[in-house]
């Protein structure tokens, strides 16, 4: 009983108080800020406590009213953030498709670790390079809408690119024995990184 008691107590004060374990000695000045039971019965309008929030998307009278140049403001921003959203969208469904590619060129390649000749192995990783180029063009194409963006969206593809490249620098050194430089990556990639 005594420990239902004190639930009661403190959940009727912790509608008054921001504080997890109030106690009454800080509660009780406060407590006598607010009108009493029958005044706030004998109003028109509901009873709007200190401490509550009301929403001003109903009809209310005293609600403030948003300026026309607020509203075309943040429809303006609306828009931009819908259309960023989109481009991002359609940016995502490209890298998609690059992350298929890569996949299917790095299962092509860990046949190396087996006793499969090297050209066998680079010739079905090397099918892989002419889907990249395509989806690298596509890609540019994409990003070509939004001209000045590119530092903004990169971080999109930036980690295919990353394994996709380093895919390109291992297939390279088992055919040369050499590195692969910078000019050579672009080349079998395509204009995305011209």
């Amino acid at each position: 009983m005594k420990s239902a008691l004190r639930n009661a107590y403190y959940f009727t004060l912790s509608r008054y108080s921001l504080n997890p374990n109030p106690s009454l000695l800080h509660i009780v000045p406060f407590i006598s800020t607010f009108p009493s039971l029958p005044s706030v019965l004998s109003r028109n309008h509901p009873f709007r406590s200190p401490l509550c929030a009301t929403l001003m998307t109903g009809g209310d009278s005293d609600s403030p009213q948003t300026s026309p140049s607020l509203e075309k403001q943040f429809e303006k921003f609306r828009v931009q953030l819908e259309d960023s959203g989109s481009l991002r969208e359609r940016i995502r469904a490209v890298v998609l498709e690059i992350e298929s590619a890569t996949r299917l060129m790095q299962a092509s390649l860990l046949l190396v670790h087996q006793s499969k000749p090297i050209p066998e192995v680079l010739q079905k990783a090397n099918s892989q390079i002419n889907v990249l180029k395509d989806l690298y063009n596509k890609l540019a194409e994409v990003v070509r809408e939004c001209p000045g963006q590119y530092y903004r969206y990169h971080g999109d593809w930036r980690s295919e690119t990353q394994m996709v490249v380093s895919l390109l620098a291992f297939m390279h050194w088992l055919e040369t024995g050499n590195l692969l430089m910078h000019t050579e990556a672009e080349e079998k990639l395509g204009c995305m990184f011209q």
